[in-house]
């Protein structure tokens, strides 16, 4: 992936991870299990103590887009 597309990619806010979540009715381990992390991961990017990057950046993409998740990512 070029490092331009990585800079125009929206970002995931805690707020939108967590109505993700609740979107797809799912704990946050059922979520960390799908995701293929830990729930703690999943607590820590709903807190706003990290926010999930690269890889599973582009997983919950994937993930909302394939729920019909109208999610609103905030540009970098």
């Amino acid at each position: 992936m070029s490092q331009k597309y990585q800079a125009d990619k929206p970002q995931w806010d805690s707020q939108s991870i967590q109505s993700l979540r609740r979107h797809l009715g799912l704990t946050q381990q059922e979520m960390a299990e799908r995701l293929g992390t830990r729930q703690q991961t999943i607590s820590e990017w709903e807190t706003g103590m990290y926010q999930p990057r690269g890889a599973s950046a582009t997983l919950l993409f994937m993930v909302a887009e394939k729920a019909n998740f109208d999610y609103q990512a905030k540009n970098p």
